[in-house]
């Protein structure tokens, strides 16, 4: 048997979790003030601060690498114990302006708790995370704010969604535009220029080759660019299957009203010039062909590893209805 690669070491300041879905991993850089990057899902916002507690005793800063609900769940419970958020600037001015569409909450239909973004992070931007130096590296495609995080001493990256050791982040060519994949392939290729010696992805174990990883990865999204009709596929599947994982499941009787009523099915169909409800069809025969969701006692529940949600901790509202942000000091 061939031996497999040892995971990557980190430095004794680092505190790396990874998580199941519908979780991104979470990693503590300790010091004065420490610092967490990404914040889980809404529904375990109270695990992620008993962890980061635990672990660092308070949380001074919170960094996202972009605004999707996996990533920003324990932003406003960490925000009312302390904590400050920072986040690429674009979607540092939404969320400020409460825009309806921020974090795709409802686009996507995923609830994320209101919260406010201190510090507006830019592309090339040095960062404080504890008491070690990072720098903010524009990485847009999955989401057009996404970021990630470099340390150059280390030559540690944390990539978000970009990458994992498996796969790309999904891209929204109805949102973002048809050059979307162009623009994550492009992310992709500026980060492994890093030549990085270890990746810490918001999905799955972190690599334990990275160059590895990012060969993988970059073959991957050129597939994205060069079948659109494929990448719009990937998206509508990542979507549905979240949407299952966080509610525990559908009700079979209860499926097609549900997609019938989401803005990104409608919107894909488009793409994929089909009718919703031949898309809605076809989208449940294929995951359950291939694998990726399960019928079981009359629901439909996601097959990949998550951990359950409780159902009360999903009625948060939606941005449209977020109370307005406090006026920075």
């Amino acid at each position: 048997m061939t031996p497999q690669p040892a995971a990557p070491v980190l430095p004794s300041w680092l505190t790396w979790w990874q998580r199941p879905f519908p979780d991104a991993n979470t990693l503590l850089v300790h010091g004065r003030r420490p610092a967490l990057v990404d914040s889980g899902f809404v529904g375990h916002a109270q695990e992620t601060a008993a962890w980061a507690r635990a672990h660092a005793g308070s949380v001074g800063l919170v960094v996202n690498t972009h605004w999707h609900s996996d990533h920003v769940g324990a932003n406003a419970l960490l925000q009312a114990g302390g904590a400050a958020v920072a986040a690429g600037a674009a979607e540092a001015e939404a969320v400020t302006r409460r825009d309806p569409g921020c974090c795709a909450a409802e686009y996507l239909d995923q609830p994320v708790a209101p919260y406010t973004v201190d510090i507006p992070l830019h592309d090339a931007q040095a960062v404080r995370l504890g008491d070690s130096d990072w720098e903010v590296v524009h990485t847009p495609g999955h989401t057009p704010g996404h970021l990630a995080l470099w340390q150059p001493e280390e030559r540690i990256l944390v990539v978000g969604d970009a990458l994992s050791v498996y796969d790309v982040g999904w891209v929204n060519l109805a949102l973002d535009g048809p050059d979307a994949a162009h623009t994550a392939l492009a992310s992709l290729q500026r980060m492994a220029g890093l030549a990085p010696r270890v990746v810490l992805p918001s999905h799955e174990p972190a690599p334990a080759d990275a160059s590895a990883a990012f060969a993988a990865g970059l073959r991957r999204a050129q597939r994205l660019v060069d079948d659109p009709a494929g990448a719009v596929w990937y998206g509508a599947r990542r979507i549905f299957a979240f949407a299952l994982m966080i509610r525990g499941g559908i009700p079979t009787g209860e499926v097609e009203e549900y997609l019938h009523g989401r803005a990104w099915l409608d919107d894909a169909a488009g793409l994929l010039r089909l009718a919703p409800e031949a898309l809605a069809e076809e989208l449940v025969t294929g995951m359950l062909r291939s694998g990726a969701i399960v019928l079981r006692d009359g629901r439909l529940l996601a097959a990949a590893e998550h951990t359950v949600v409780a159902a009360g901790t999903l009625r948060v509202p939606y941005p449209r209805a977020w109370p307005a942000a406090a006026a920075s000091a």
